[in-house]
């Protein structure tokens, strides 16, 4: 595809099936190096693991963006991020994890995605969330909805659920948990929700899936209390919005983009329903951030 111009909207169908395509492909060499007995693992200066696969779907995936629209940077987790002084210019950009989950990557649960977004003045407008193992992509463009794709299945529309009738004992309330982290964090509030709530259960899963079973519809609520980075979330919000859904910080704000200099996110919580009244809800809690 040649490069659009993006002196007008970017953001439609031909663009997102490019970028689809590209994560499918960063998805294949990502299973080529997990198919080996040795992933190539190193750490990074923050302790956090790297492999072989998080550089090669790198390579894949900026390559591929840096040609897609004319002039729109790519800040990815495995590149060094521009100074905030020239970060704060930009109006669109892409975002991208090129292997979010490596730490379910090592353990070989499956649970680990590639994830791209593409940002407008700070919002997440258009995501893809690719599922290498299981051949699933999640997508989101603002405006036209979200998509589950099965291989190479027509996507199916997904939205988020109601919460009329959820928490009996027949249909809880579902809340999803982190297998790598955080999962203390969240004990308090559980309690608390089902308190309020009635029954509940939760569901536990690694990487942006989790967003993605909220978007899906197969959980209500998922609360991160625990430390995440912009290019951890931007895809999966761009997917849970276009569901119906909502992405919310702690006073209860649409999670935001590039507004300083560190990228680390506030905690927040994802949202299903937005018709049921969360705030209500949520803005008596106490969570230490």
């Amino acid at each position: 595809m040649k490069a659009v111009r993006v002196d007008q909207s970017v953001v439609n169908k031909e663009v997102m099936d490019e970028v689809v395509a590209l994560c499918r492909r960063a998805g294949e060499a990502i299973l080529e190096i997990y198919a080996r007995s040795d992933l190539g693992v190193e750490v990074k200066a923050d302790e956090s693991p790297l492999t072989a696969a998080d550089l090669a779907a790198h390579h894949i995936l900026v390559g591929g963006l840096e040609g897609l629209l004319e002039g729109v940077p790519v800040l990815s987790e495995e590149a060094a991020a521009p100074p905030f002084s020239e970060r704060s210019q930009w109006q669109r950009y892409w975002i991208i994890d090129p292997l979010d989950g490596t730490k379910e990557f090592i353990k070989r649960s499956g649970e680990f995605t590639v994830n791209v977004a593409l940002v407008e003045n700070h919002v997440p407008v258009l995501g893809v969330v690719h599922v290498p193992v299981s051949g699933v992509t999640y997508t989101g463009l603002s405006g036209a909805g979200a998509q589950k794709i099965e291989g190479d299945q027509p996507g199916q529309a997904i939205a988020v659920r109601t919460m009329s009738g959820r928490g009996g004992a027949d249909k809880p309330v579902t809340v999803v948990a982190s297998r790598s982290h955080g999962a203390g964090a969240v004990d308090d509030l559980l309690t608390r929700l089902a308190k309020d709530l009635g029954h509940t259960d939760t569901c536990n899963m690694g990487s942006s899936l989790k967003l993605c079973l909220v978007a899906e519809g197969s959980a209500d609520i998922y609360p991160r209390l625990a430390p995440t980075m912009e290019w951890d979330t931007a895809a999966a919000q761009a997917v849970v919005e276009a569901a119906g859904g909502q992405v919310l910080n702690l006073d209860l704000e649409p999670l935001r983009y590039n507004q300083k200099d560190e990228l680390l996110n506030p905690y927040f919580y994802v949202l299903g329903d937005s018709a049921f009244p969360w705030r209500d809800l949520l803005s008596g809690l106490k969570v230490k951030s």
